[in-house]
């Protein structure tokens, strides 16, 4: 969910470089705002989660192209606001009720929600729990409690999770 999109092996430097290039669904739109580290509104641009998942290459990822694709689809829409949460690598476990990436989660959507109306969340994680047999197994149910304590926490029990 941070994007990895054209992040590459720089054989020179033996670094993760983005090579900041930006396909046309991801261009930036006046009317698509993210949410900072800092809890401040900017127009939003790739990569939305450079300063959210710092300890990564962040390079073109899901959030742009939703939220051009809504509007493209009702130009009337309004301002879409998206929070980027995402850290790179990630277990389910740490979404967990309590943990630190689940307890930022909220405070950030909380801090959205101030600003306007929640109306989705797009998930997309899992990649690290297929390392062992057992994370793989426990998945389902992390994921379903996950969701639930995510919508309660927020007042949202119909929140619409795309996944």
């Amino acid at each position: 969910m941070a994007g990895r999109g054209g992040v590459f092996n720089d054989t020179i430097t033996e670094t993760l470089t983005w090579d900041g290039i930006v396909p046309p669904e991801c261009q930036p739109n006046p009317s698509i705002l993210r949410l900072t580290a800092n809890l401040t509104w900017v127009e939003a641009h790739e990569p939305l989660h450079a300063d959210i998942d710092y300890n990564k290459t962040n390079g073109v990822g899901p959030g742009m192209p939703f939220a051009n694709t809504v509007l493209n689809k009702d130009p009337n829409f309004g301002v879409i606001g998206l929070v980027p949460c995402a850290i790179g690598g990630s277990n389910i476990s740490q979404w967990q009720k309590g943990e630190f990436l689940y307890e930022q989660l909220v405070k950030r959507s909380q801090f959205a929600m101030q600003s306007g109306v929640y109306r989705a969340m797009l998930w997309y994680q899992g990649e690290s729990d297929t390392e062992n047999q057992q994370d793989a197994e426990l998945y389902k149910d992390n994921l379903k409690r996950f969701f639930n304590d995510l919508r309660f926490d927020l007042k949202t029990p119909k929140l619409p999770i795309i996944q």
